[in-house]
């Protein structure tokens, strides 16, 4: 089953922390991946730019209403997400327990539902 861990900080505090510590945690998350590489269980990663270049799409009484920026409605301040193809929760915990963004944030662990091959969906459990 597919588990896709979100790794939630505050983006106020990226800039408090410094070039050396923000560096260091790259350094950790890049060997983090690689060792849900070796394991074969990692499907995908990204990190994900700030929240200030994202742009938000809603509908406003039925009309689209797209909100760039800092100020958006729903920004959450997610900054990386890692997708992982392991049995159950328990080892998806156990996998979200060594994410070093634990240390500095929170690690959302959300099962997947359904994802696409050759151009249907398909249920992920």
């Amino acid at each position: 089953m597919h588990y896709m861990l979100l790794f939630h900080h505050g983006e106020a505090n990226a800039e408090s922390v410094g070039a050396e510590a923000m560096a260091e945690g790259m350094r950790a998350m890049a060997s983090y991946a690689a060792t849900l590489e070796q394991a074969g269980i990692l499907v995908s990663g990204q990190v994900l730019r700030p929240s200030a270049d994202s742009t938000t799409l809603t509908l406003v009484d039925g009309e689209p209403r797209i909100q760039d920026g800092p100020f958006a409605d729903t920004k959450e301040q997610l900054g990386g997400v890692v997708v992982i193809d392991v049995p159950d929760l328990d080892a998806a915990l156990d996998w979200a327990r060594q994410a070093p963004p634990l240390a500095w944030g929170s690690v959302e662990i959300r099962p997947g539902g359904m994802h696409i091959e050759a151009g249907k969906w398909v249920p992920s459990w």
